[in-house]
């Protein structure tokens, strides 16, 4: 890829935030990842690429399955996001393929290594395996756990019920688009003078208000609880008292917002039916650890294992004697005495 170059950081390592990229770097990869959203089928198809080694769309695809499902489509929306991965990828492939010119793959240590590496990898798919084959079993099951959903309903009723919601509308100015939070806040304050005087809300949030969904639906939220939004928006927003209140600005992780109270929803208990997903949900995290846990104790219990009780009380040496030991030479003397 034209234009692609690496920084180089101070130190590398899986997942760290690596120093600031040239623009021209930046700008080059967020490219590459607009193009991975205009998705071609082609697995092989090459993001980057140096003189040693080239970073396809496979490598990228088994890279994000580290990442937990439900974080994917926000991660893969992120060019930041994709950015850094790519670069990280990229540099590990190219130190991978300068250890095997240096034949560290050959070294007997890293070898054990590796295939304790790979035996662990194995072990957590095999995990990973339980908890699919435990999800399929409860689905398999689900008349006899909503019947048990239904006990744990009538029994602990006060559990399940909705908090007080209030129903808002905002508009957001973020510093980073008006040159800082002063500004930004000078900004909110000029807007709820506006609002006060008599300016239609709905209309100056689709004209002003840095939140994109504003310019369709006027700044509307809808209702929400009081961990939904960011903590200071929702104790400001649950602070006003009638419909119709303006906030002063308030400053979120957000930016600065004007927030207007457009409704409330008191406390009210939930019924079977607008309880039962949460308490099914409940059930089968429960169902799945502990298939999972009985798995594991199966094997930390199977009656064929045998211990080399001797060999394993050789290994238990004195603490100065652990480096020798392993054959990384004499341990450092301390300073102190």
């Amino acid at each position: 890829m034209r234009g692609f170059r690496l920084p180089t950081p101070a130190s590398h390592q899986r997942g760290s935030m690596y120093r600031i990229l040239t623009a021209f770097a930046l700008a080059t990869l967020i490219i590459a990842a607009d193009c991975i959203a205009q998705v071609t089928n082609a697995s092989d198809e090459v993001l980057a690429e140096n003189a040693s080694v080239k970073l396809t769309r496979a490598d990228y695809e088994t890279d994000l399955l580290r990442v937990p499902p439900e974080m994917r489509p926000e991660f893969a929306a992120s060019p930041k996001r994709l950015t850094l991965m790519l670069n990280t990828l990229l540099i590990d492939k190219t130190l991978a393929k300068q250890a095997r010119d240096a034949g560290l793959d050959r070294d007997p240590e890293i070898a054990r290594r590796l295939a304790l590496e790979i035996d662990t990898f194995l072990a957590q798919a095999m995990i990973g395996k339980f908890e699919r084959d435990a999800a399929a079993e409860f689905e398999t099951k689900s008349p006899e756990f909503l019947a048990k959903a239904r006990e744990l309903y009538a029994l602990n009723k006060e559990k399940y019920r909705a908090p007080e919601q209030v129903n808002a509308s905002h508009i957001l100015f973020d510093p980073a688009r008006h040159g800082g939070s002063d500004a930004a806040l000078a900004l909110a304050k000029e807007a709820r003078a506006k609002i006060v005087a008599g300016a239609d809300f709905g209309k100056l949030a689709t004209e002003v208000s840095d939140d994109p969904n504003a310019k369709t639906d006027g700044g509307k939220l809808g209702f929400f609880g009081p961990k939904k939004m960011d903590p200071a928006f929702s104790k400001a927003a649950y602070e006003l008292k009638n419909v119709g209140d303006v906030s002063e600005p308030v400053e979120s992780s957000f930016g600065w917002h004007v927030i207007r109270l457009d409704g409330r929803r008191p406390a009210h208990d939930l019924t079977f039916e607008q309880a039962s997903k949460q308490i099914m949900s409940e059930l089968k995290a429960r169902y799945l650890t502990e298939t999972r846990n009985a798995k594991l104790e199966a094997i930390s219990h199977d009656p064929t294992m045998k211990v080399n009780q001797a060999a394993v009380d050789a290994l238990v040496v004195k603490l100065p004697e652990i480096p020798k030991t392993l054959g990384r030479g004499e341990p450092k003397r301390s300073e102190a005495k």
